[in-house]
């Protein structure tokens, strides 16, 4: 019996396809490497949704966020070979669009991980190795997105239909691995992350009709691909059953390093997890209340995402992460929970370069003493929380710091 079908947030995309066929491209093989650094070994880049009209690097800046994972690229229509953001020619790859917030992330020390795909490219055929069926313009374009904006990671979203195109898989990881040996010879940091739904114990392996996200990376492996991050979406179960989403995430995590141990059998344990990378919805996700990912959930996730060395954290997403709709589930815009704006980022941003654990009773690198929801606090008192330091306005218990709001009673001090 087939399993139900997953509606991600990712569906407005559909909206913003135009039906403009466009010429591919040819791979160069040449070029000249610059400035772009490898991106750091524990990463949080949470998606930014490239087609809300939002400025990447003012939401970058306000929400403290480094790094963004950039959603989507895709072609615009069927049978193209020339991806464009969010699917609209008149977005196409190039500095005049989103060049110059590219840049700004840059300067400030952080990078952006364009993403290819995501569920309606997927599930409408314009994911561009479905919409294209010669290897040489796929990588073309991977290169163009890479040179264009001088980034080291491209991120693979591959769902629904695209987990059942057997073709497509094929052509892909054959143009990454193009991509690969281009980057090797010019001396240029590139890795690739491919993004998948999962269970919560492991890849899909398409027993449900849902297709097998295991089959993609054994035809990476296959090809030749060097896998860098394999990134779950933990979230969007539709299994109909109660979650604990901190808890599936853990149990879907380690699912994915055994089945990464089986295709890597001389890697180490640590080498395995440093594969590994989750991307959490927060609040309530597109199935319901049932999978609800709480504040007290991220905490959770990030303290055993150090500890078990994870390579990378991420949010769908980055407009997501505010407290404006109580109650709605699947929004592009809120979680649809009571928390702080930015108070997931804020939980999950010291996670860049290896973090800290920082939940209740431990306290991590911060110097103010961890905050603890029984105590007594005074008008001064300084408490490390989320990875940030507070500051007590007035006498308070009981109350989570980032969850009380600007005009609350703990002052958010910034990162510690």
């Amino acid at each position: 019996m087939p399993g139900p079908v997953r509606r991600p947030a990712r569906t407005l995309l559909a909206a913003l396809a135009t039906g403009a066929a466009a010429l591919g491209l040819a791979v160069t093989g040449t070029g000249t490497a610059q400035a772009a650094t490898a991106p750091p070994s524990h990463l949080f880049a949470p998606y930014f949704e490239a087609y809300t009209g939002d400025s990447p690097a003012q939401l970058a800046a306000k929400s403290g966020n480094k790094y963004l994972t950039m959603a989507f690229l895709q072609t615009a229509s069927a049978g193209s070979c020339t991806p464009y953001w969010n699917g609209d020619s008149g977005m196409p790859v190039a500095q005049s669009t989103f060049g110059s917030d590219i840049d700004t992330i840059q300067a400030g020390g952080g990078d952006v991980i364009p993403s290819f795909g995501g569920y309606a490219a997927d599930n409408g055929g314009t994911e561009i190795a479905d919409s294209c069926t010669d290897v040489s313009p796929i990588a073309a374009a991977y290169e163009k997105v890479i040179t264009t904006y001088d980034v080291s990671r491209i991120d693979l979203d591959i769902e629904d239909n695209s987990l059942k195109n057997a073709a497509g898989i094929d052509r892909r990881n054959k143009a990454v691995k193009m991509v690969q040996d281009w980057a090797a010879a010019d001396n240029r940091p590139v890795q690739f992350s491919y993004t998948l739904p999962t269970t919560t114990h492991g890849l899909t392996d398409g027993t449900a009709g849902d297709g097998s996200g295991l089959s993609v990376l054994k035809n990476a492996v296959s090809n030749g691909v060097r896998l860098d991050v394999v990134n779950l979406m933990t979230f969007d179960y539709y299994d109909n059953a109660a979650h604990d989403m901190a808890a599936d995430t853990e149990t879907a995590a380690q699912g994915l390093h055994d089945e990464l141990a089986a295709l890597y059998p001389a890697k180490s344990d640590a080498q395995l997890w440093n594969m590994v990378g989750v991307t959490e919805m927060p609040g309530i996700d597109d199935f319901g209340a049932p999978e609800t990912f709480t504040t007290a959930n991220a905490a959770t996730v990030y303290d055993w995402a150090v500890a078990k060395g994870v390579n990378t954290l991420s949010l769908w997403a980055l407009q997501r992460d505010n407290g404006n709709c109580p109650g709605q589930g699947g929004s592009d815009s809120c979680s649809g929970t009571a928390q702080s704006t930015w108070q997931f980022s804020h939980t999950f941003e010291p996670f860049n370069g290896g973090g800290n654990s920082t939940t209740p009773p431990g306290g991590g690198s911060c110097p103010a003493t961890a905050w603890q929801p029984s105590a007594v606090y005074v008008g001064g008192d300084t408490v490390s929380y989320g990875g940030h330091t507070w500051k007590a306005k007035w006498w308070t218990t009981g109350e989570q710091p980032g969850t009380t709001g600007e005009w609350g009673v703990w002052q958010d001090l910034g990162t510690c």
